[in-house]
């Protein structure tokens, strides 16, 4: 039925009512200290190491020529280092792997909760390395705290995608981005030679990894857990409406219950299964070159994600990246030749970060929640989140030889991987935002071909039915006494 009204012998069309947003403080809570002691980690650890490079390396050959009576010659040096570096990524990439089975188990808030033991039991493993003599001490605990970021970084979307209405879920995935980028600036600003950046305070760099998880631990308990976890998994519908009241701060939320009630018989799809499913393979590179450029873009805002589109904003941030990546090279090969282009290599350097939070920092993850149905996204995000930190591995192992190898040109490398990633996404990327996921689907048909239609088209409708009631409610028009979905 069309939405029109008569008025003075005229069809006016009739405007639709703004939708309003039900939320409550105890979801920004929720999202403030879920970010905080998780992304804001991510980010911390991923720079942290930057500032202290020569003292732990100064380390590394004190304690080997303790232990062997000689120093490390410059190749083992260089490749500990890396190792030092990648090795949090393989922490991160276990901490992925095994948060599937960890969040049906114990709950997205208790994941979350037993998840800062990692992190504190890193921060006690590199902070007393230089006491205990012991550079393993380091390794290990880098490669705890990288367990502790790929439980996170997996389980915290899933917490707030499940607490949040579905209006502003694109706006609360950007939060992951925002905390990534200050944990980022942080570690930057701790490791200046005033503050810990020094021979003597290095390892309190590492110290202070304690205190988010602390805090966490701290706020978290008084939260309720997810909702939909309470409904499906442990069958308290009570528990799930009071936790939907919580976060939502109303009464009423029958219709909140009956959208996750819906998603109890979807059966979830394989990895296997995803990667033969040939309506969803263009989504699946997407998604696979989205994640490796955001972490080969060489990082390793804001809400505007939902007013500008996530397409604009990927493309925008990358080209900006591209742009100042360049700029940065320049003005570090010509450093001496005038006064003001190390400030101008400082510049480059806060740029580059702004342009990976206001698109590349959290719109992958969103995509990954868009492009694929409710029966398909944990393969999906098991299949992006092993590309994230292999990615995220190759950069840490391979930056300290490039680096040598190619001097201040090395920052090239990452302006020719985010123009890649740029040109693709221009050309194979379609918006969006505020789209179905019939919608999504139906752009990338032609580059899948398929049709959604037919037998293909009956299948999607049949595991559909269930987790777009969940996210759209989609409703169908009557004309001329059939009912047509909106599907087609």
């Amino acid at each position: 039925m069309e939405n029109k009204e008569k008025s003075n012998g005229e069809i006016k069309e009739k405007q639709p009512e703004k939708k309003k947003v039900d939320w409550s403080g105890r979801l920004i809570i929720a999202s403030l200290a879920g970010a905080f002691g998780s992304s804001f980690l991510y980010g911390y650890n991923l720079s942290v190491v930057n500032a202290p490079t020569v003292y732990i390396k100064r380390f590394y050959n004190e304690s080997w020529e303790r232990r062997y009576g000689h120093v490390i010659d410059g190749g083992t040096l260089t490749l500990l280092w890396s190792i030092t570096v990648s090795i949090f990524s393989i922490g991160g990439l276990v901490g992925a792997i095994i948060t599937t089975p960890t969040v049906k188990f114990l709950g997205r808030k208790h994941t979350l909760l037993i998840n800062n033991v990692f992190a504190v039991v890193a921060a006690l493993l590199m902070a007393l390395c230089q006491i205990a003599g012991s550079f393993e001490m380091l390794l290990l605990g880098r490669t705890v705290m990288g367990i502790h970021a790929g439980v996170s970084l997996s389980a915290l979307p899933i917490y707030l995608s499940e607490i949040s209405p579905k209006e502003i879920r694109g706006a609360l995935g950007q939060v992951t981005a925002i905390f990534i980028c200050i944990g980022v600036f942080i570690a930057q600003v701790l490791g200046l030679p005033e503050i810990f950046g020094n021979e003597f305070c290095w390892p309190y760099l590492f110290g202070v990894i304690a205190v988010p998880s602390l805090i966490q631990v701290g706020i978290l308990p008084f939260l309720p857990e997810s909702p939909h976890f309470l409904l499906l998994e442990k069958n308290d519908t009570s528990g799930a409406e009071k936790a939907f009241q919580t976060f939502l701060g109303k009464d009423d939320v029958s219709h909140e219950l009956e959208e996750s009630e819906a998603q109890r018989n979807v059966k979830l799809e394989s990895v296997l299964q995803l990667l033969r499913n040939r309506s969803v393979h263009w989504q699946i590179i997407t998604v696979i070159i989205t994640m490796a450029c955001y972490q080969l873009c060489g990082l390793n805002a804001g809400l505007a994600v939902e007013r500008l589109g996530r397409r604009p904003l990927l493309i925008g941030g990358f080209g900006l990246m591209v742009i100042s990546f360049t700029i940065l090279s320049v003005s570090l090969t010509l450093q001496n030749r005038a006064y003001w282009l190390p400030y101008l290599s400082i510049f480059c350097i806060l740029a580059i970060i702004a342009s990976f939070c206001i698109g590349p920092g959290g719109i992958p993850f969103v995509l990954t929640g868009e492009f694929f149905q409710q029966s398909q996204k944990p393969a999906a995000f098991l299949i992006a989140g092993t590309v994230n930190w292999l990615s995220n591995f190759s950069v840490g192992l391979l930056f300290p030889f490039i680096q040598a190898g190619l001097q201040t040109f090395c920052f090239l490398v990452f302006a020719v991987i985010c123009l890649a990633g740029a040109t693709y996404l221009f050309f194979v990327l379609p918006e969006t935002k505020n789209k179905t996921i019939n919608e999504i689907s139906q752009a990338f048909a032609k580059r899948n071909k398929v049709t959604l239609e037919g037998r293909e088209m009956s299948q999607f409708s049949s595991e559909m039915k269930s987790s777009e009631e969940q996210e759209h409610n989609f409703s169908s028009t009557l004309e001329n006494g059939e009912t047509k979905n909106r599907i087609i």
